[in-house]
């Protein structure tokens, strides 16, 4: 599985005796998670193929059922695993937005050509999502479409930026 994955959250716990698990997504909306099977769960270089077989929103969280996972021993194991899904899963993005995933590693120039760095994270704060850049420097960047990003062009790997490099 050297594919490049994406990462949509954690298993965190487990739900009563009959296997279920408990899953911190990191979707919008949360309950997401339960449509991009099958997962590909990771914990250091072990690596599993699971299908969902069932899930739904538990309070703040998600909880899933797996395919033959039916005991809470069984469960617990997984506890701390990193769940994956593979890119094609995502439904294709609509014009003008994009997966965090699509922006991690383009390059980042400003309007006048100044080049600022690559994205390497993507952080969410409540008010607006903000690009986390590093160059010579790293940098934070809102992500404003129109006002601090004015152009994602995917196919050349660049982000046009309104930014003063000095900041």
């Amino acid at each position: 599985m050297a594919e490049e994955l994406i990462s949509v959250g954690k298993i965190s716990g487990i739900l009563g005796v009959k296997g279920w698990i408990k899953v911190y997504s990191y979707t919008d909306v949360r309950e997401n998670i339960l449509a991009y099977s099958p997962w590909i769960l990771k914990k250091g270089k072990e690596s599993k193929l699971v299908e969902v077989v069932n899930g739904r929103r538990h309070g703040k969280t998600v909880v899933a059922c797996l395919d033959g996972l039916i005991d809470r021993d069984e469960a617990a194991e997984l506890n701390g695993w990193d769940i994956y899904i593979r890119p094609e899963q995502l439904p294709k993005a609509r014009r003008g937005e994009y997966y965090w995933a699509d922006l991690i590693g383009l390059q980042v120039k400003t309007v006048e050509g100044v080049e600022l760095g690559t994205v390497q994270q993507m952080l969410e704060t409540g008010a607006n999502d903000v690009v986390v850049v590093m160059g010579e420097r790293e940098r934070l960047i809102p992500f404003l479409q129109e006002q601090t990003i004015m152009d994602i062009d995917l196919s050349t790997g660049v982000i046009l930026v309104d930014w003063d490099p000095d900041f």
